[in-house]
């Protein structure tokens, strides 16, 4: 459900939750982006293949950016979902 993973910003707009990617490596750092911000970034999937110390295994990453899905280096991507059912 959106309302699980969702917020509202100042406003009024909802925001979800998405893990920041720094060259390659998947952090705990989370930010809040709106759906417009969204579409200005390169976001991951949740179930994407990451090793123990999160780096994505795959040199190319299955997400979406602008709307729509296709395969980007693990270098350009900027964010990754939360959840498989955000």
């Amino acid at each position: 459900s959106l309302s699980v993973y969702a917020q509202t910003n100042e406003y009024g707009f909802l925001e979800t939750p998405y893990r920041k990617v720094t060259d390659g490596v998947v952090t705990d750092e989370i930010h809040y982006l709106s759906a417009i911000e969204e579409g200005n970034y390169v976001i991951a999937q949740a179930n994407s293949n990451l090793d123990d110390e999160g780096h994505f295994e795959e040199d190319l990453v299955t997400c979406r950016s602008k709307g729509e899905s296709s395969l980007f280096s693990r270098d350009q991507v900027d964010y990754m979902d939360v959840s498989t059912q955000q």
